[in-house]
């Protein structure tokens, strides 16, 4: 199968971020993408740097948002992964993902379960918790286990995915550094990063895509200097071998060639799952074993 990972900066608006994704998923369907997979809240800047009530009103762009790339979908004959601000009801609010069949119609829905609460990442402010669970969405190039950002660091979630039959894991992500951190912290952030979900792969012996976007958004509130998005865009393979590297600052598709019959071969000599231990691991549904 075919994947694309749409790298991308914010254009200042909008409308120009939508049509420049636009071009993108166009190109990514010419250049023979079946699967096609956007960065973490894509039509705007990342505005949870700050903590602004007004930010809430992107929200009221969620069922339009859901039209125009639907449309995309269908137009590029691909499937496409997106990632946008749901306004559920007045005051709750979540951090959604959508998968559109190649016909445009929608596949299913994710909505993020981990929501973080740092400083430049203020998204406990927006977005209420997910309540779908942990559900692989079922499309025409297989199951996706569709996760979020924060939810990269969770080994759980990986893991869920995969014992519910996920074929493939993928990270729509917003994630960066800032300027004043020297550059060991920054190379010790990217690898970090990097290094849970290439262990997510491993562990579950499935292909794993993430998708982060590049280019610095400056803070609205002027509290922080604001964010530079490291990229790095990847893919590994079910053993953990590298498929596809994107650069730190390039706005660009990725494409990258994913083998889904890996995932039996390698299971077949490496069986993590069989040999799981089931009986022995209830404390994981504890906060912490005093």
């Amino acid at each position: 199968m075919r994947v694309a990972l749409i790298q991308q900066a914010f254009h200042g608006s909008r409308e120009a971020t939508i049509q420049r994704s636009r071009e993108l998923i166009l190109e990514a369907s010419k250049g023979g993408a079946e699967l096609v997979v956007m960065q973490e809240l894509h039509t705007s800047e990342y505005f949870c740097q700050s903590e602004e009530t007004r930010f809430f009103d992107y929200a009221s762009f969620y069922e339009e948002d859901v039209r125009i790339f639907s449309s995309i979908a269908k137009e590029g004959g691909v499937v496409l992964v997106g990632s946008f601000f749901e306004r559920r009801s007045a005051g709750i609010y979540h951090n959604t993902a959508v998968v559109f069949e190649k016909d445009g119609s929608i596949a299913g829905r994710y909505r993020k379960m981990h929501i973080p609460d740092d400083p430049g990442f203020y998204e406990k402010f927006y977005f209420t918790p997910g309540d779908l669970g942990f559900e692989p969405i079922s499309c025409s190039l297989g199951k996706l286990g569709v996760l979020v950002c924060w939810d990269q660091w969770y080994p759980e979630a990986a893991r869920l995915m995969a014992l519910k039959g996920a074929d493939i894991l993928l990270y729509p992500t917003a994630i960066g550094w800032f300027d004043a951190d020297d550059l060991d912290e920054k190379e010790r952030q990217k690898e970090a990063w990097i290094a849970i979900q290439r262990g997510h792969a491993v562990a579950n012996g499935l292909p794993v895509v993430a998708v982060n976007r590049v280019g610095f958004e400056k803070d609205s509130s002027g509290v922080l200097e604001g964010i530079r998005f490291w990229g790095h865009s990847f893919a590994f393979g079910p053993q953990g071998e590298p498929l596809a590297l994107g650069s730190m600052e390039s706005e660009e598709v990725i494409w990258v060639d994913v083998d889904m019959k890996r995932s039996e071969e390698v299971r077949r000599i490496w069986p993590f799952l069989r040999d799981r231990r089931i009986e022995c691991y209830d404390g994981l549904t504890k906060r912490f074993l005093d």
